[in-house]
C-alpha cells in the first residue's frame, strides 16, 4: 500500500504534538517535513517544541524548517494560558538534538511537493501565514497538492472569540488567502474539535508505558488535564486522523468565507448553510467564498481507539 504523503504545519502547542505523534508514527501516513509558525507561543518557541516531539516519536530524519514569525497583518495572539510558557504543559523537556532545516518554511513545503512522486496533502494546524506565503510565492506549485485538509475555523461558535476560532482568527487575512486559493480544501473545526477526549485514566496508563511515544503522549496529556480539566480532547490530531482514516468523518460542502474585518465577526469562517430551497431562491450568495468539505460528525470512540493504539504501541 502506498503511504500517503503529507506535510504538517504547525504551532506546537500540546494538541499539535499529539497529531505530530500520531503522523509520525501511523503506518499509512509518509511524513515528508514539518514546517513552524507563530501561533500559540512565538516561532522559535515551536520549533524547538516540535523537535523535541519528533524525538518522542522515535522517527528518523523529518525535516523542521521555521516559519512566518507573526500574522500578515496586526499583532500576536499567544495561547500560553492554555499550553504553559513554553507551550509545552512546562514540563521542562530537555532541548533535541536534532537540527533546522536551512530552508524556509515556504521553500520546505515548495521542494517537498515539487520531489514528490504522488500529490501530498498539506496539514496546516496553526495559523494560516505559512500557507498563505507559500500560495502566493509558488503559486504553480500549489497546484500540484491533493488538498489542504486544516485545523481551524467553525460553521457555528468560535472560541477565540464567540464568532472566530483561534487559528483563523490569529491571521484572518491568510486564511481568506488559503480559502479563495482554489486549492481543494477540509476544514476539520470547532464543529467536532473538542469531542475525542483522553481521560486521566488512560493519561495515566499511557505514562506507564514501555513505549517512550506513549509516555510522552501521557505526560502531555496529564499536564493539560491538570491546566484544564478532565477528558481533554486530542485537538489537532483529528485533522490528521481526517487524512488517514475519513470514513470515520461525517462532511457537509458548504460555501465557506473568512471575515477579515475589524468587527466583532472578524476571523469568522461563515459557512453558508441555508437549505437549497432557500438557494434556490435567493440569488445573492457568497462573495469570494470557497466550496469547502466541512467536518460536522464523527465516529468519536474509533477515533480515540486510532489514536492511542498508533502513538502507544502497547495499547
Amino acid at each position: 500500500m502506498t503511504r500517503t504523503p503529507v506535510i504538517l504545519d504547525v504551532d506546537t502547542g500540546i494538541d499539535d504534538a499529539y497529531a505530530i505523534l500520531f503522523a509520525a508514527r501511523h503506518p499509512d501516513l509518509n511524513l515528508l517535513g514539518v514546517t513552524c509558525v507563530d501561533g500559540n507561543t512565538n516561532v522559535d518557541q515551536v520549533v524547538t517544541n516540535t523537535l523535541l516531539v519528533l524525538d518522542a516519536a522515535g522517527v528518523g530524519d523529518v525535516p523542521v524548517a521555521r516559519g512566518a514569525v507573526r500574522p500578515l497583518l496586526g499583532k500576536s495572539h499567544y495561547a500560553e494560558y492554555v499550553h504553559g510558557a513554553d507551550g509545552m504543559g512546562d514540563l521542562g523537556l530537555p532541548p533535541s538534538a536534532r537540527k533546522v532545516d536551512g530552508r524556509s518554511a515556504v521553500e520546505l513545503i515548495r521542494d517537498l511537493i515539487e520531489n514528490s512522486a504522488t500529490p501530498v496533502t498539506l496539514i496546516p494546524l496553526a495559523p494560516l501565514t505559512n500557507i498563505a506565503l507559500f500560495l502566493r510565492a509558488f503559486p504553480e506549485t500549489a497546484k500540484k497538492l491533493k488538498g489542504i485538509t486544516l485545523m481551524g475555523g467553525s460553521a457555528s461558535a468560535g472560541n477565540a472569540t464567540p464568532a472566530a476560532e483561534f487559528n483563523i482568527w490569529h491571521d484572518p487575512e491568510a486564511a481568506a488567502i488559503v480559502f479563495q486559493s482554489g486549492v481543494p480544501i477540509t476544514m476539520y473545526g470547532l464543529d467536532v474539535f473538542m469531542r475525542p477526549g483522553i481521560t486521566s485514566g488512560e493519561a495515566e496508563r499511557l505514562k506507564k508505558s514501555s513505549d517512550p511515544s506513549g509516555v510522552f503522549a501521557g505526560s502531555l496529556i496529564a499536564a493539560f488535564i491538570e491546566r484544564i480539566g478532565s477528558p481533554v480532547t486530542i485537538g489537532d490530531a483529528g485533522a490528521v486522523i481526517a487524512v488517514v482514516a475519513p470514513e470515520l468523518i461525517t462532511y457537509k460542502k458548504f460555501d465557506v468565507v473568512v471575515d477579515t474585518s475589524s468587527g466583532p465577526a472578524r476571523g469568522q469562517t461563515i459557512c453558508d448553510r441555508r437549505p437549497p430551497l432557500e438557494l434556490d431562491i435567493e440569488p445573492l450568495r457568497l462573495a469570494d467564498s470557497a466550496n469547502v468539505d466541512v467536518a460536522l460528525d464523527l465516529d468519536v470512540e474509533a477515533i480515540r481507539q486510532l489514536w492511542l493504539s498508533t502513538v502507544d504501541s502497547n495499547w
